[in-house]
């Protein structure tokens, strides 16, 4: 007997939820950080620091994964027929939510992924962030329910949607041509990296997943929240969990525990505020970091200008300081994510229809 259409469709959804949290554990063995196999805002800031956009040099690495889910998703997209240029919905605030997704993220030290991994590893401490996450998609909720609202991108004349992807596709050429502009740390966590072509991958094939079972990490909390468990998301969610707890109890990298965790700090409140900002952004634009770069494959140039922002904003926490370390949260990252808050407050006021 065949599969109805939302049937496959969840089989996809909890594809994509599996293969996130297994080769998110799996990176980590092959060479990534511990705990940080498939870290969006981490990649972000390894990448923007390749370029030059700052000069710490223990993070600066050519993320192969990131090119990889933009790559997979526009192949996706492509053979699917589903690949379509559009955008135009409030651009400017989109793009500077990018660099905030990037600011909230580097104060918890992890994007949404990242915070899940960390959970699945073991790292209680992560669970200041799990908390914040959850109040800012709630937040953003409200939001949307009160008629808070940035538009809907509009489909576009021209290839304006290929524009990111090909910005990848230099990027791609830029990783294997290494031109001496390009700068790599021979120390600190961006050193740390999987072999380029099975990190490279990996990317395209989450890229390919993600792209046609629309699965976000963010999206899959916001389903959970308004449908329980008659959310595809929150099943490919579960997926997620399972295949990334799994598979650390048997690489042997499941350490429970609060303190000396890798990639964590214990300052609860700025984690909780990092990933409340992160969250409640997510919400208003349509999905965290990672979802951001597989639209932005699909041809959304709204999407596609979050990414650059993500690029910027990768650039700007490791040049001001605003990045967490282990030793906890500088002044200068509790005042962002402070900047923040009120950035995303006010574009909630902007964006608000009065007669919802």
């Amino acid at each position: 007997m065949s599969l109805s259409l939302r049937d496959r469709h969840l089989w996809v959804v909890l594809a994509a939820g599996a293969g996130l949290g297994v080769f998110g554990a799996l990176l980590s063995f092959w060479g990534n950080p511990q705990n940080s196999g498939i870290c969006v805002s981490c990649f972000i800031e390894n990448t923007s620091g390749a370029l030059g956009l700052h000069d710490n040099e223990r993070m600066q690495y050519l993320r192969p994964e990131l090119i990889g889910f933009v790559l997979g998703s526009i192949l996706c997209a492509s053979l699917f027929r589903e690949f379509r240029s559009r955008g135009g919905s409030a651009p400017l605030a989109r793009l500077v939510s990018g660099v905030f997704l990037i600011v909230g993220s580097a104060v918890f030290i992890g994007c949404p992924i990242k915070l899940f991994l960390r959970l699945m590893a073991g790292d209680i401490s992560s669970l200041a962030g799990l908390f914040g996450l959850i109040a800012g998609v709630w937040i953003g909720l409200q939001g949307l329910a009160r008629g808070v609202d940035l538009g809907r991108a509009e489909n576009e004349r021209g290839a304006t949607g290929l524009l990111v992807p090909a910005g990848f596709i230099l990027l791609l050429i830029f990783l294997l041509a290494r031109p001496s502009f390009l700068l790599f740390s021979d120390r600190g966590s961006a050193a740390q990296h999987a072999p380029l072509f099975m990190s490279l991958a990996v990317g395209l094939l989450l890229g390919v997943l993600a792209q046609r079972s629309r699965f976000c990490v963010t999206g899959s909390v916001r389903d959970g929240l308004l449908m329980g468990t008659r959310s595809p998301l929150l099943w490919g969610f579960f997926a997620f969990l399972i295949g990334a707890f799994v598979t650390n109890i048997m690489m042997g990298r499941f350490t429970f525990g609060l303190y000396g965790q890798p990639g964590a700090h214990l300052e609860y409140l700025w984690s909780f505020l990092g990933m409340l900002l992160v969250g409640w952004l997510s919400v208003l634009i349509g999905g965290c970091p990672f979802r951001q770069l597989i639209k932005a494959g699909e041809g959304d140039a709204d999407a596609g200008l979050a990414v650059v922002g993500m690029l910027l904003g990768g650039g700007l926490v490791q040049s001001w300081g605003v990045a967490a370390t282990a030793a906890g949260v500088a002044t200068s990252g509790k005042i962002s994510v402070l900047v923040g808050l009120a950035f995303v407050l006010l574009i909630s006021l902007l964006f608000r229809d009065r007669t919802v």
